[in-house]
Formats: structure tokens, C-alpha cells, sequence
């Protein structure tokens, strides 16, 4: 019996030959944390008073979650991390404004084909579009990965996801992932590694790779990931970068297999207050929103920003609606003003934020009010995400939130 791309991976790190189920200790090529890095060093402190990291060329911080500070409370974590990180000697460290941690480290490629990644940020599992083992782990984990550069998991069993057909004009990865996520449930990949396989995947870019991995955890999955191509290549500058590559034995053996026809995939959202209730927008009754936001580490990119003008073509943002923008990154966020992107979102009237989280975890920035709505190109809707308990989120492409905010209402953006 063959393997799968976690029993390579995890067997590779592990210098033998695992099963599923087995439990393994590795040493992951990068550590990453952000904002919470703050709360980490306390950890480590108390933990490990004046002693050193063990690798700090694998550790990885990026200051994206409330910046600019919103609060001396922030400024004063910002400042503790700085003074950590130059104590240490940690290079990769990326301050505030240069972006979301997901999207900055597939930018400077430090996630890369066959490497493992942990982050103390569950939407770690980004890096599987980019044929990691990328993971989330909690603060005390990240602390003790600092003190020791080691840690463990159990092999996962694998779930394979085919994927055929083209996804039709109106229509996105973003759509396609709530639809994978509709199906399964939000528990149906729990602790399980979800590869994608099928025809259709060498035709999804990048851009559209790492928005369906990012959701991989939505539905429980330990990892979400794709194999490395042509596309994959292209994004790192050659074959260099991928010659650690591994994938799935064409026998290897997997506890569920899903196929889906992109042909088939229609605009989606879901709807307050779960990802996994989702269903199309043409049969959502009339919503009425009162914001829209467009960006997070899902869909801040350059090519969603795009994406979501086309739908507009010129169109301005209806009144009874606020509009935010955030670019994904600093890098993403120079793209779209060299292409007259963010000045086209100014004059439609739209908020442009600095690279960063912004409102999708309600700390600073588009905080709702009680029982507003909000359409979000973000990762989750859950009770209070946005700032407030009784503010009502949904979760949508970056089609729909344009179509959503020239009319008011939640809209296919096919009928506008």
C-alpha cells in the first residue's frame, strides 16, 4: 500500500516510516506567531527565565493583527515583541504595515514544498497551497516550540477531494470552498489531512490555491493541502525552490474521497452564525447589509480586488452601505495602486485600510454595531467575530461582495 502526502511528510521528519495513527516527534522548519507573540514570551519567560530560543532562524513573527496599535494595551505588546525579537537575534520578524502573516511568508518564501510549518494561528494551514504540512498550534505549544524546536502529532488519516470541470464566470474558488465546506460539515474533516486532487486543480492559481487551503481548517482539517506544479513553480521563481516536493502514492489509501464539478458550482454564502451553513445567494431571501468587507488573508489579494471591480464596473457603493478594503500585504497593497486599483475603490467610495487583519477579528477597524450585517470576504461568521455579539455575518466571494455593495442587499453578482 502506497502513502499519503502526511505519511511522507511526517515520515521524512521523522526519519522512519509512519503509520496513521502513529504518534511522531519533528522538528518543524518554521515557527510562526504574531500579535500573540506577546503573550508567548511571557510564556517562555516564566517558563525559561533569561534563556535563549533554541533555533531563531526558524522562528517567524509578524506583527499584523492590530495594527497600526489601537489601544496602548497593543502598543505596549507591539513593544515587547520588538525588544524579544532583537534580544534574540530573530531575523524574520515583520513589523506593522507589511501584513497578514498569510500572506507575507508565501511572499518572502518561507513556506515552501515538503516543509512543515506551525503557527500559532489557525489559519496556518494557508501553506498547503504551497505543498507545506502547514498547521495551527496554541500559544503554550509555540512557547515550548521556542525553548525546545521540537514537538508531535499523531499521523492523520486522509481525506481526498477531486476536483473537475471549470468554475464558470461570477464564480470563485471562494464559492467552491464554502460549497466543500456546505457538504462535509464543519466537524466532517476533524483532525484529518485533506488533499486535493482531479484535472481541475492544475488550472487553479495561486491566488485561488491559497484561499481554499486557508479554509481548510473550517471544516476541522489538520491540513489542507495541494501538490506542486507548474503553478506552483511559477510563483516560486522555478524548480529550485520545489525539489522537496512530495505527494500521494497513486495507491496510498484514504478514509473518504468527495468529487466535485466546478461546472456545477454556483455563488454561495454562509450564513450567520456557522460556515457549513451555506447556501446559493439566489435562493437567500432579500438581506439588507450594512457593511461589506473585502480582504483578510482569504481574499485580500491583488487578483480578489480585481475580481470584485469587474463586478462594480464603475458602480459606487450605495449609501446605506460602508465599504472596507484591506489589501492583504503591503506588497499586495503597492500592486493595486500601480494598477489604479485602490484609486478606483476610493472613488466608488469604499474605505482603503492598511495591510493587516482589520475587521475580521473585531479588535480595531469596521467593528459592527447590535444587529448590523455584514457581508465578509473572511474565513469565519461565528457569534461575535466582528466586535459584537449580535452584529450578523456572512460569508461571501469577493464577487458577491461587490455585487453586495452596489445594490444593498445581498447579491449574485452574475444578475448585476
Amino acid at each position: 500500500m502506497g502513502q499519503t502526502f502526511v505519511q511522507k511528510i511526517l515520515g521524512r521528519a521523522a526519519g522512519k516510516v509512519v503509520k496513521t495513527g502513529e504518534i511522531v516527534f519533528v522538528e518543524p522548519d518554521l515557527v510562526l506567531t504574531h500579535d500573540n507573540s506577546s503573550a508567548i514570551i511571557g510564556k517562555f519567560e516564566s517558563t525559561k527565565p533569561g534563556g535563549k530560543v533554541k533555533y531563531p532562524d526558524r522562528i517567524v513573527i509578524v506583527l499584523d493583527h492590530v495594527t497600526p496599535a489601537a489601544t496602548s494595551k497593543h502598543a505596549a505588546g507591539h513593544s515587547r515583541v520588538r525588544k524579544f525579537v532583537a534580544e534574540q537575534g530573530i531575523q524574520k520578524f515583520f513589523d506593522v504595515g507589511c501584513g497578514i502573516c498569510h500572506q507575507v511568508l508565501p511572499e518572502q518564501h518561507l513556506a515552501l514544498p515538503g516543509g512543515i510549518v506551525v503557527g500559532s494561528d489557525s489559519h496556518t494551514c494557508t501553506y498547503g497551497a504551497f505543498n507545506t504540512f502547514a498547521t495551527g498550534i496554541d500559544r503554550t505549544e509555540a512557547a515550548g516550540l521556542w525553548i525546545t524546536g521540537r514537538t508531535w502529532f499523531r499521523v492523520p488519516e486522509t481525506i481526498e477531494i477531486n476536483l473537475e470541470g471549470y468554475l464558470q464566470k461570477g464564480v470563485s474558488a471562494k464559492d467552491l470552498i464554502l460549497t466543500i465546506i456546505g457538504k462535509l460539515g464543519s466537524d466532517g474533516a476533524n483532525y484529518k489531512a485533506v488533499e486535493f486532487h482531479g484535472s481541475s486543480v492544475g488550472g487553479l492559481l495561486i491566488h485561488e490555491r491559497m484561499t481554499i487551503a486557508n479554509m481548510g481548517i473550517e471544516m476541522g482539517a489538520k491540513i489542507a493541502v495541494f501538490p506542486a506544479d507548474r503553478v506552483t513553480q511559477n510563483f516560486l521563481f522555478g524548480e529550485e525552490l520545489c525539489k522537496d516536493a512530495v505527494w500521494s502514492d497513486s495507491d496510498a489509501e484514504f478514509c473518504q474521497v468527495h468529487s466535485f464539478d466546478l461546472d456545477k458550482i454556483v455563488p454561495v454564502v454562509a450564513r450567520p452564525h456557522t460556515v457549513d451553513n451555506v447556501c446559493a445567494v439566489s435562493e437567500l431571501p432579500e438581506t439588507r447589509v450594512d457593511q461589506v468587507f473585502l480582504g483578510t488573508c482569504t481574499n485580500g489579494r491583488v487578483e480578489d480586488l480585481k475580481s470584485a471591480l469587474e463586478v462594480m464596473k464603475g458602480r459606487k457603493v450605495v449609501p446605506s452601505v460602508r465599504m472596507l478594503v484591506g489589501p492583504a500585504s503591503r506588497d499586495e497593497y503597492v500592486k493595486a495602486l500601480q494598477q489604479g486599483i485602490i484609486e478606483e475603490f476610493v472613488k466608488a467610495g469604499a474605505v482603503v485600510l492598511p495591510p493587516g487583519c482589520g475587521p475580521c477579528l473585531g479588535a480595531h477597524q469596521g467593528a459592527l454595531a447590535p444587529g448590523e450585517v455584514c457581508l465578509s470576504t473572511a474565513n469565519r461568521n461565528f457569534k461575535g467575530r466582528m466586535g459584537e455579539k449580535d452584529a450578523f455575518i456572512y460569508l461571501g466571494s469577493p464577487e458577491t461582495a461587490a455585487a453586495t455593495a452596489i445594490t444593498g442587499v445581498i447579491t449574485d453578482p452574475r444578475e448585476v
